[in-house]
């Protein structure tokens, strides 16, 4: 059955990461896996999961999977549902933003994989509507971005409370000391499984700059959507409120466009990146809530409204785009505060990325 889910999802050969992370997860290792978005992490862990709990009795909860945010939750959730499809496998996304009372229904009828935010997921052991103490598989997917949004303590409690037999595997873009240090207290003896030595973005992403003055990028944005057509494009502002009023600026100009940021309801960011998806609109305008696992389809193009404060920034942004083989294309705004991070994510790239003036808009 699984392997027909596999097929069906269009998967054909596995990724680098899933062949490196899949055999020792299967064999039950803890694992610390460092790979680039885009790469198939998410079935490298949900297709041991799966197998390893169709083993397992049913109506427990046996496995957690723990997320940055609602959108990453999302959309593993999601995956985990389709990979899983006539298992009989019952998972549930969980996170905050939304009403709890389904939560909590759903969740007391019994699953056995819960997709979850550390913070609502800590709500749910609160009310006695989750129990942590049968949960023997715990993943951190996007387990640096989790830490730097300050989820160490909620993530440290959740641990605490699971299986001590528990296998754990932890995902992520990159290895700074604070995830490390979560997987000494945690973990053991992992298995380190990296695709890379230091992030990179897809291979099959072109890149692009073009020089501009402050007050002059919403005219070069106008002018790139208009002259060149782009189609499928996700453009990153700095701040909410910037991009707000770039998204504002292009629906003005008769251009179909929405807006995601963390300011926004759930409701808000759900019809903005289904509307995307879908083609209803043309442009989706946000902040880097949008650049880590956030699954967006339908990505051809990324435009660095604002140029990314460094190097780490750039790489998860672009790497929206060319996902899973497909080519891409990366534009930039370019201003000249903004040189010395060109020139760190040219070192990083290895080449030069082309400049082009605004003359040929």
């Amino acid at each position: 059955m699984i392997l027909k889910n596999v097929e069906a999802r269009g998967y054909r050969t596995p990724t680098r990461v899933q062949r490196g992370a899949i055999p020792h997860a299967l064999e039950g290792s803890d694992l610390i896996v460092t790979a680039e978005t885009g790469s198939g992490k998410t079935a490298a862990f949900a297709l041991p999961l799966i197998n390893r709990l169709l083993k397992m009795p049913r109506g427990k909860l046996h496995a957690v999977v723990l997320c940055p945010t609602r959108e990453v939750a999302q959309q593993t959730a999601r995956e985990v549902k389709l990979l899983s499809a006539g298992t009989r496998l019952r998972s549930l996304a969980v996170y905050g933003g939304t009403a709890i009372t389904p939560q909590i229904k759903t969740l007391l009828s019994g699953v056995e994989i819960v997709v979850a935010t550390p913070g609502r997921l800590l709500d749910h052991v609160n009310r006695n509507s989750v129990k942590l103490g049968d949960v023997t598989c715990v993943v951190l997917d996007e387990a640096d971005r989790m830490l730097d949004m300050g989820f160490l303590p909620d993530v440290s409690r959740i641990l605490n409370a699971t299986s001590r037999n528990r296998q754990t595997m932890l995902f992520s873009a990159t290895m700074p000391k604070e995830v490390l240090t979560l997987s000494n207290r945690f973990m053991r003896e992992p298995i380190r499984v990296s695709q890379y030595a230091e992030p990179k973005p897809p291979e099959t992403l072109s890149h692009g700059v073009y020089p501009a003055k402050q007050q002059d990028k919403t005219r070069l944005l106008l002018g790139l959507l208009r002259k060149e057509r782009l189609d499928g494009v996700l453009v990153f502002a700095r701040t909410k409120r910037r991009a707000e009023q770039v998204a504002k600026q292009l629906a003005r100009a008769g251009l179909r466009a929405a807006c995601i940021h963390g300011g926004r309801s759930q409701r808000q960011r759900d019809e903005a990146l289904g509307g995307f998806s879908s083609g209803r609109y043309r442009v989706l305008v946000g902040t880097d809530v949008a650049s880590r696992g956030i699954d967006v389809a339908g990505v051809n193009y990324v435009v660095n409204y604002d140029f990314p404060a460094e190097p780490d920034s750039y790489i998860h942004r672009v790497g929206r785009t060319a996902r899973a083989g497909r080519t891409g294309t990366a534009l930039s705004l370019v201003t000249t505060e903004d040189t010395k991070v060109l020139q760190d994510i040219e070192h990083l790239l290895g080449c030069r990325i082309p400049i082009y003036e605004m003359s040929s808009i």
